[in-house]
């Protein structure tokens, strides 16, 4: 595994398999260690976005998602050679955990949905507890109660589903208090995992297209999207610069 700097970023760029093996040794520390996985947007923000930026920097997994990510670094001259969606990487722990029967947590998302979710990733990967779940409508007078429930659960995976940046932002904050938990920010994530939304297909996935698919499924993601070319201009911009 490697690390690969895009816009001021250290990227852990490594075969899958070696990703996922490096987060589960990260399982059961004294601290809390948390994972981001930054997407386009997510990147295009933190350029704005002291607290955010601070927030992926402090991560001790740093991912990149989105097919954009990649051409991005590409174009910079450092290439990012793996790509692994935070959803993946999720599943592939999650199937690890399973066959020593460990746990997770799954906070976020509307009422419900994180339930849904749990059921489903029970089915999915037996062997797997559902240590809790919560959805992701706390107000901040509430989180201490919330990481309270948390450490006591047992979980050893949280994934944190609450929308960039407030995921970040959360995972940071309260890292300090979750000893021994792996927590990773997964965006809308449970709304997969809970079937609400379909995934893109395999193919669609391969050929990096799985944000058009996303938006045929939730066309009001359309003002999410068109500020994604943003990054190849950004990109540009800076290899310009370094050429000048």
């Amino acid at each position: 595994m490697t690390k690969t700097e895009c816009f001021g970023i250290p990227f852990d760029d490594g075969e899958p398999i070696e990703i996922i093996e490096n987060a589960l040794s990260l399982i059961g520390s004294d601290k809390g260690v948390y994972a981001v996985t930054p997407n386009p947007e997510i990147v295009m923000a933190a350029m704005k976005d002291p607290a955010l930026r601070e927030a992926i920097l402090s991560a001790d997994l740093i991912l990149p998602d989105g097919v954009g990510m990649i051409w991005a670094s590409k174009i910079l001259g450092r290439p990012l050679y793996h790509r692994l969606p935070g959803i993946d990487f999720a599943s592939g722990l999650m199937k690890e955990l399973a066959e020593r029967g460990g746990s997770v947590y799954l906070l976020g998302a509307k009422p419900g949905v994180a339930q849904l979710a749990g059921e489903n990733l029970s089915r999915r990967f037996p062997g797997l507890r559902i240590a809790g779940t919560h959805h992701g409508y706390d107000s901040s007078t509430e989180e201490t109660a919330l990481t309270d429930e948390i450490r006591r659960s047992g979980a050893e995976l949280l994934l944190v589903c609450l929308g960039s940046p407030r995921q970040e932002l959360w995972m940071k904050s309260y890292s300090p208090v979750l000893p021994g938990v792996l927590m990773i920010g997964l965006g809308g994530a449970l709304d997969v995992f809970s079937g609400r939304i379909r995934r893109a297909p395999l193919l669609w996935r391969r050929l990096g297209l799985e944000w058009l698919f996303r938006l045929l499924q939730e066309p009001k993601r359309i003002t999410r999207m068109i500020r994604l070319p943003g990054i190849l201009r950004a990109a540009m911009k800076e290899r310009g610069r370094k050429k000048a």
